[in-house]
């Protein structure tokens, strides 16, 4: 099923939680809502679910109106956070709740039930209790009983921030296969770039009750709208107006801030063609790549990001003199870096 959200705003007191907010989300994406803390990112899928009712605007599913409709009736899967599974209930209990409610036959609870154990790849453990499942487990649990009465649309609130990193990994491949199989309509919520990036179909960056940028990974990595964006979504440097690197053109007479990543900084132990004189600072070693600190001759410094492969060709260490050059690098102008999403 198909949403659109048009011209919602929503305030808590004197806090704007969202302002004037219009998406589409079209039928069977699986679409991430990421930003930082208060970026009104949950207060929007609450709005969605019917958890919260907007001050102004209007919410459609498959072109009914939705605002005013009782949660009851939306028929709306919702993964909280902490898994809100019943203690005393088994697996198989929990996920069999709410087709009870809704007083299926037995035989078609078992059925499903057993469909949905098949699918979460907890096959036998459907008579155990919460408290003797995993945390990735009982998350698995949680998303199977929000899948059991079979929702025109899931939503899910940071499903996977309670849990460690290796097992957050695991689960958002997971979550991927599993939407792939479905096609459910689905939104969920996250901070972690990395996770939208790696599930979604479509990335809503939000920040300050705004939307800043909607588009796929890809889209909106490769070309950001705002400095917002190019900021939140992965490490960059970031030179002022006045920061001598290379020539922006296209704002020839203005005050443009440089942003440039890691990765598309180039460094060159003879400089070759044009380039800028650096000194290295500093040698991290992260594991899968080398972060090298760079003071620039202006005193600022610049971290560029090599390969394994190319830190061993380079054979740089701390104290050298080297040229870099960006490969690929984007410039906004002041004004923008500075104002405020509601004033753009």
């Amino acid at each position: 099923m198909s949403i659109l959200v048009e011209n919602v705003s929503k305030r808590f007191g004197r806090f704007q939680a969202l302002e004037n907010i219009n998406l589409e989300i079209k039928k069977g994406g699986l679409v991430a809502l990421l930003g930082p803390s208060g970026s009104g990112k949950s207060t929007l899928l609450r709005v969605i679910a019917g958890l919260e009712t907007p001050d102004q605007g209007h919410i459609q599913v498959n072109g009914q109106p939705f605002t005013h409709l009782d949660v009851r009736r939306r028929n709306i899967g919702f993964v909280f956070q902490h898994y809100a599974l019943f203690k005393h209930m088994t697996v198989r209990q929990n996920i069999a709740f709410g087709l009870k409610i809704r007083k299926c036959s037995h035989q078609d609870i078992k059925n499903r039930v057993d469909e949905l154990l098949n699918l979460i790849q907890l096959e036998g453990l459907g008579n155990r209790y919460p408290s003797q499942l995993s945390g990735g487990q009982r998350q698995r649990v949680a998303l199977a009983r929000a899948l059991a009465v079979q929702p025109q649309v899931l939503l899910l609130d940071e499903p996977f921030g309670a849990l460690d990193a290796k097992v957050r990994k695991e689960l958002r491949a997971w979550l991927r296969r599993l939407h792939d199989e479905m096609h459910v309509t689905s939104v969920f919520v996250t901070h972690d770039q990395e996770e939208a990036m790696e599930v979604a179909d479509e990335i809503v960056i939000m920040n300050q009750g705004y939307i800043e940028q909607v588009g796929t990974p890809a889209q909106v990595y490769d070309h950001p709208a705002t400095p917002f964006v190019m900021s939140f979504l992965g490490p960059v440097n970031i030179l002022p107006s006045g920061a001598k690197l290379f020539e922006a053109s296209e704002f020839e007479g203005d005050h443009a801030e440089l942003f440039i990543r890691p990765h598309d900084i180039e460094v060159q132990v003879s400089a070759n063609g044009a380039t800028v004189q650096a000194t290295i600072q500093r040698v991290i070693h992260l594991g899968w790549e080398i972060q090298v600190e760079l003071r620039l001759t202006d005193q600022r410094v610049v971290n560029a990001h090599l390969s394994r492969e190319q830190f061993t060709e380079l054979q740089i260490e701390p104290g050298q003199t080297v040229f870099i050059k960006p490969k690929m690098a984007r410039t906004f102008l002041s004004s923008d870096v500075s104002i405020a999403p509601s004033k753009r």
